[in-house]
């Protein structure tokens, strides 16, 4: 078990500084310590009407101090490094330490190697840095682009935005680590319709390097289009029916996925795939990986949040649940070693996490995968969650667009659909989309006899 404060004081300076809290700790008597700092820069505009709403920057620098007494642990973290401290953090971390319960789980991960670690080769930092001119111009652009689609009434905004954030993690095995990860992204939100009947949509692509970014006006005219297309939206008559998802939602299903073979809720047996270790989940010549070494990967990493070095994972293999997400401590309590999958924050343990996660595509287009369907239901958008981790019911509010005689119909909204995830897993069938936008990804899904709650 572990305890957490916050204190603050003056900014300073990166590796050496955390090697030396690392070391106080150790000094006043911790049998072991880590140390992590996590320092971002941001930069953010947002356009409405053609004129700069909001302009925001923000800086900040946090270090999470954990220090080990036996099998007892404790996190204080600071908003800033200020070495005169440093003392107190680690005396004070200490002092938490003795007073907590036992955890006969916790302590450093063993599979953390002594070194220097950083993140070449996985090409994280983009040296591009947009000033606040070009954030506006590329905002401007996003929303202009979707205000000249017919049919679209009003804007929401568009916005544009860059980000740094550099990670460094030192333990006292010896390990130290670090890397910085950049990101930029474009994003629109239009109204179109009049009164009471009028629809929202919005477009958005984040990316690591700006070279990769999509065109502005390429994301407001999709913005645009898909407001437009949800226009005058019905509700279908309940009933069961095959559901497909879109990629922008596809996602959702392996997310639940990845919570349900998490080794926190496995360990905890509050998982519903916490017995299928070696079965069939997933339709045969499906894979499920987790890539942390993706070449600028939105979630890439060149280590985890307890030093371990990572490479990529597969889950799922031909349809058979191949691996847990492993953290050190979910990893112990289930008699098994680690795979890399910790992360953390400043006042937080480390916990198993996803990376860059996807599921491999299929053969057949999207609109092959739903020409032999003569009523079913093509999702968008979800909402809401009422999702059981531990018995697998699924029960979600969506909009989209009906299916007719296999291809795309008048749109629909307030709808649910439900189910129930053991059975939707092996029956996911993924199209051949597949496109890497959101660090968790899938193609286009479909999945057959869903109930879904209408009219």
């Amino acid at each position: 078990m572990s305890a957490s404060t916050t204190s603050q004081g003056s900014d300073g300076g990166g590796e050496g500084l955390i090697e030396r809290l690392v070391a106080l700790a150790t000094a006043a008597g911790a049998d072991a310590a880590d140390a992590v700092l996590i320092r971002s820069v941001a930069l953010g505009v947002q356009v409405r009407q053609g004129k700069a709403e909001e302009l925001e920057r923000s800086e900040s620098s946090d270090v999470g101090l954990r220090a080990f007494v036996g099998s007892r642990s404790a996190i204080v973290s600071a908003t800033s490094l200020d070495p005169t401290r440093f003392e107190a953090l680690a005396e004070q971390a200490i002092a938490m330490a003795r007073v907590v319960p036992e955890d006969r789980w916790a302590g450093l991960c063993d599979a953390s190697v002594p070194g220097i670690f950083d993140a070449a080769g996985l090409e994280l930092e983009d040296p591009a840095r947009p000033d606040v001119a070009a954030l506006v111009a590329r905002a401007g652009t996003a929303e202009a682009a979707a205000l000249a689609v017919p049919g679209v009434a009003n804007s929401l905004g568009a916005s544009a935005s860059f980000g740094r954030t550099e990670i460094v993690l030192v333990t006292s095995r010896g390990f130290s680590g670090r890397y910085a990860r950049t990101s930029h992204a474009i994003s629109a939100s239009v109204l179109a319709g009049a009164g009471t009947d009028m629809q929202r949509d919005y477009d958005y692509h984040g990316v690591v390097f700006l070279a990769d970014l999509d065109d502005p006006a390429v994301i407001g005219h999709s913005a645009g289009e898909r407001a437009v297309a949800r226009m005058h939206p019905t509700k279908p008559k309940t009933g069961q029916m095959p559901v497909l998802y879109d990629p922008r939602v596809s996602g959702s299903l392996l997310g639940h996925l990845a919570g349900a073979i998490n080794g926190s809720a496995v360990a905890r047996g509050t998982s519903f795939l916490k017995d299928r270790m070696g079965s069939r989940i997933l339709r045969e010549g499906l894979h499920v990986t987790d890539d942390p070494r993706r070449r600028r990967g939105l979630r890439s990493r060149p280590f985890d949040g307890e030093g371990v070095t990572t490479s990529a994972l597969v889950l799922v293999e031909d349809g058979i649940l191949q691996s847990w997400v492993l953290d050190g401590r979910s990893a112990r309590q289930l008699g098994l070693a680690t795979n890399g999958h910790a992360a953390r924050g400043p006042s937080s343990p480390p916990g198993p996490s996803t990376t860059n996660l996807s599921l491999s595509p299929g053969a057949l287009t999207p609109p092959e995968l739903m020409a032999d369907i003569t009523e079913g239901l093509y999702i968008t958008e979800m909402m809401g969650s009422a999702v059981s981790g531990i018995t697998g019911d699924y029960s979600r509010g969506a909009t989209g667009f009906m299916i007719r005689n296999g291809a795309l119909a008048e749109p629909v909204a307030e709808i649910t659909v439900a189910g129930n995830l053991l059975p939707m897993l092996a029956d996911m069938t993924p199209a051949n989309d597949l496109n890497f936008r959101r660090g968790t990804d899938a193609p286009t899904i479909r999945i057959d006899g869903m109930t879904v709650a209408g009219a």
